[in-house]
């Protein structure tokens, strides 16, 4: 039933650019319905509005919990428009057409984040009305605009001033965006009550890639609907082509790796391994130490800085083949000298919740491996030194830098580092002898004065501590925990080793 006037009904918790949108609704004809807090922010604008109760003819109940579960709502969204059956339902009961639903829901997830919030305050910010309204609307949406998000206001209101409706297209992708929402919302409420028992996860496409790991495979991005500031889905990419599969990952692996550092940080990756790593009093500093730890596996390779890019730095990296460059900014002056490489990929990502745990996903055939994230670093406060020789102060500051490279690295893993420089780095090896000799042996080639050495984790046998008294190592950091521990004590004891147990294995497969 219609009384010659298009209906919209305004509930919403995010009053973003609320009154100007209702300014341009009420300019084009339409009557406004609204409840509660809406309602009153419309009126304090002075924008002339129905309040639900005038439509159901039944007062909002329950503090608030029931006002918009009415046959005279719900009847108005659903009825089809071209069934003349439903046009008389609607005319017999007095119920007339709503046209256009804006709803954002209440803030479930934000609230249940808040520090100490109690499950009753969680429950009460679980919306009933507002996804039912959306739902109707967007089931309906041949008929009906569904509106969730504020940032789709101008474009709806666009479309009415020109042909008077949304058309049709527009309509099935809002309400596509509805029920994305609303899956959304029940997924984070279904998570938040039965804790660890179900898992659902819901990410939207963000691209189609050129190809997966190899080229004879298929492959594409999906983000998080809500992605963590500090992640690849938050990146801005200002410069070069799009990121491939192996991009991805690799960019990945330096995002975990230089949220370690507080000081100026440079990392460089190759297939998701750390090639080279320094830390120093600037980035220029620090990014000449990490290539020169290893100045031929950069080619080709992954840069990230915890910090601004420099013209003088933009300099030293241009002639170097990179695939990506990742910063928390670049000067201007950088741009303008990075970005004469047409396909070199510059990004720039916010550090501000760099700590903040998550959780890590890997599929396997027919199930899901779910974990926290590594984000545990010994502290050289809890460091339990093990030796009759102690480590010196600029031994404890390389081994906590080594270890914070070592858990970043495919296990087997062993790093030999100094004075804030990754000197070598043994990856991905079947057994930890083969590590600790790839990684001793380039770090020969840097230096033959004194280093240090870390391990992902405890040695089975005294032998890496022998060989690594070979090659000026007199400081090891490791978990601890081997059955055999005592032989790697007593072979650090004979050969002037000072050795540190953490207490805290990083294996990464």
């Amino acid at each position: 039933m219609s009384n010659g006037k298009k209906r919209a009904l305004l509930s919403v918790s995010d009053k973003t650019g609320l009154i100007e949108f209702a300014k341009e609704l009420k300019l084009l004809g339409f009557e406004l319905i609204s409840t509660g807090g809406t309602k009153k922010s419309l009126i304090e604008h002075k924008i002339a509005v129905i309040g639900i109760e005038e439509v159901t003819d039944f007062p909002e109940i329950l503090d608030g919990r029931v006002k918009t579960l009415h046959p005279k709502v719900h009847g108005g969204l659903l009825a089809r428009r071209d069934n003349p059956e439903d046009e008389k339902t609607l005319a017999n009961n007095g119920i007339s057409y709503i046209d256009l639903v804006v709803v954002n829901l209440y803030p479930f997830e934000e609230t249940i984040k808040k520090t100490g919030v109690t499950l009753l305050e969680a429950i009460e910010n679980i919306d009933i009305g507002g996804p039912s309204m959306l739902r109707s609307a967007a089931k309906n949406h041949a008929s009906v605009t569904a509106i969730c998000d504020p940032s789709d206001y101008s474009k709806v209101i666009s479309e009415l001033k020109e042909f008077g409706d949304t058309s049709l297209e527009t309509k099935a992708w809002l309400a596509a965006k509805v029920f994305r929402l609303t899956s959304l919302y029940d997924q984070k409420i279904a998570d938040y009550l039965n804790k660890e028992e179900v898992l659902t996860l819901t990410f939207q496409k963000q691209n189609e890639l050129r190809y997966g790991e190899n080229p004879h495979q298929k492959a594409a991005f999906y983000k998080e609907v809500n992605p963590a500031g500090f992640s690849l889905s938050s990146a801005t990419q200002l410069h070069g082509k799009e990121l491939s599969y192996n991009n991805i990952n690799d960019a990945e692996a330096a995002l975990n790796l230089i949220k370690e550092f507080e000081e100026p940080a440079a990392v460089v990756i190759k297939h998701m391994n750390p090639c080279g790593v320094g830390a120093d009093k600037t980035h220029l500093l620090a990014f000449q130490k990490a290539y020169a730890a290893d100045p031929i596996s950069i080619f080709g390779g992954i840069v990230c800085f915890n910090g601004v890019v420099c013209e003088q730095l933009a300099r030293l990296l241009s002639p170097i083949f990179l695939e990506i460059i990742i910063a928390e900014s670049f000067s201007s002056e950088a741009l303008k000298i990075l970005m004469r490489k047409k396909d070199l990929r510059l990004l720039t990502i916010s550090f501000q919740d760099k700590k903040e745990p998550f959780k890590t996903f890997v599929s396997v055939r027919g199930g899901l491996l779910v974990q926290d994230a590594d984000i545990e670093t010994a502290d050289s406060q809890t460091f339990n030194c093990v030796t009759k020789r102690k480590p010196t102060a600029a031994e404890i500051k390389d081994l906590t830098f080594a270890m914070k490279v070592c858990k970043h690295v495919k296990s087997n893993a062993i790093v030999v580092a100094a004075n804030g420089q990754s000197l070598g780095v043994g990856a991905g090896q079947m057994n930890r002898i083969g590590s600790a000799e790839i990684a001793l042996k380039q770090s020969a080639t840097l230096s033959s004065g004194p280093k240090v050495l870390a391990s992902d984790a405890f040695f089975p046998f005294d032998d890496v501590v022998k060989m690594a008294s070979l090659y000026q190592v007199k400081a090891i950091i490791q978990p601890g925990g081997s059955v055999r521990d005592n032989d790697s004590i007593k072979a650090c004891d004979e050969l002037g080793i000072a050795m540190v147990f953490t207490g805290i294995r990083h294996f990464r497969h």
